[in-house]
C-alpha cells in the first residue's frame, strides 16, 4: 500500500498541474460517474494529502476523496489523452491556472473514490492522527495515545488514528533506526525516544517526497551492490527475513502482527519492557 509520502507527492503534482483552472472529470469505467458529474467543469482550488488520503477541493465546496488502498494507481499524461486503457475509475483533464500545458491523469483500482462535503472531510481528518508531512501536525497528539497504551509500538505506528501516513516500510525502518523492539508497549516508550523518532520520521518522509521513493539506509551503512540482492529493497529490515543485519549480521526476523508483516533485528532491537533512553 502506498505510504504517506506517495500521497503528498501526488497532491503536490495535482495541485501544480490542475489547481486554478477548470478540470474535466469523468469516469470511463462508470463506477464514479455520478460523483464525476458533480465536479466536472469546476475549478480545482486545492489538492492536498492527509496521511494516506488524497483530497481535491473544488470551488463548489465539494471534495473528491481518494484512498489508493493496495492496488490504486494514478497514471499521469502530458497532452491529449487517448482512449482509456483498463478500468479507469476517474479521469481528470486540465491546464491549471493561466491555461498552461494540458495534463491528464487516470485513476485505477482505488479502495475509495468519492465526493464528500466539507463536514464529511472534517469528520475524516478528525479521525486521523498527526501527519508528519503536514505543517499543522502535532506530535503531542500521537504521544498522548502512545504513552497510555499497552499495545506494541509497532501496532500503534500503523494505526492511522495515532499517526497518519506511516505504512509497513516506514514503521519497520523507523523502529530499527532507533533500536526499539517492535514488541515494546507504547507505555514503555520514553518521551525523548518519541521526540527523536518523530523528528527522524518527518525528515525521512520529506526525503521520500523529494526523491519519489523511500530512503531509509544511512550513507555509512549503504554499500551498494552487490550487498543488495536482486528484487530486495534498500532497507535495514523490511522484506529481509533471514538476511544478515547490515549492522550486526544477526538474521532478520519476521512475524505477523495484527495481520501485517513485521521485520526486525533481535540484536539491534532487543526485547524488554523497560525503555532504554
Amino acid at each position: 500500500m502506498p505510504e504517506g509520502h506517495t500521497l503528498h507527492r501526488l497532491a503536490r503534482l495535482h495541485h501544480k498541474r490542475f489547481a486554478g483552472g477548470v478540470v474535466r472529470v469523468s469516469s470511463p469505467q462508470g463506477r464514479f460517474a455520478d460523483g464525476a458529474a458533480l465536479v466536472d467543469g469546476h475549478v480545482l482550488v486545492r489538492a492536498e494529502a492527509w496521511g494516506k488520503h488524497l483530497l481535491h477541493r473544488y470551488e463548489s465546496g465539494l471534495f473528491v476523496h481518494v484512498h489508493l488502498g493496495l492496488y490504486g494507481t494514478f497514471t499521469e499524461t502530458a497532452g491529449p489523452l487517448g482512449d482509456p486503457v483498463g478500468q479507469v475509475r476517474m479521469r481528470m483533464i486540465g491546464t491549471g491556472r493561466a491555461e498552461g500545458p494540458l495534463w491528464g491523469t487516470d485513476l485505477r483500482g482505488p479502495s475509495a473514490c468519492e465526493v464528500l462535503h466539507e463536514p464529511e472531510v472534517t469528520a475524516l481528518t478528525t479521525r486521523l492522527g498527526p501527519d508528519p508531512l503536514r505543517r499543522d501536525a502535532d506530535p503531542d497528539r500521537a504521544w498522548h495515545r502512545i504513552h497510555r497504551s499497552a499495545r506494541p509500538i509497532a501496532a500503534l505506528l500503523m494505526d492511522q488514528s495515532v499517526v497518519a501516513g506511516i505504512g509497513n516500510v516506514y514503521r519497520a525502518e523507523l523502529l530499527f533506526r532507533h533500536h526499539i523492539s517492535p514488541h515494546r508497549t507504547g507505555r514503555a516508550l520514553h518521551r525523548d525516544e518519541w521526540d527523536e523518532m518523530w523528528t527522524d520520521l518527518v525528515d525521512l518522509m520529506r526525503l521520500g517526497v523529494r526523491r519519489g521513493k523511500i530512503v531509509v539506509v544511512r550513507p555509512e551503512h549503504d554499500h551498494g551492490a552487490p550487498s543488495y540482492a536482486e528484487n530486495k529493497p534498500r532497507t535495514y529490515v523490511y522484506r529481509r527475513t533471514g538476511d544478515p543485519c547490515r549492522i550486526c549480521a544477526t538474521p532478520i526476523h519476521h512475524t505477523v502482527l495484527e495481520s501485517r508483516n513485521l521485520f526486525w533485528c533481535p540484536t539491534c532491537q532487543p526485547d524488554g519492557e523497560q525503555a532504554t533512553g
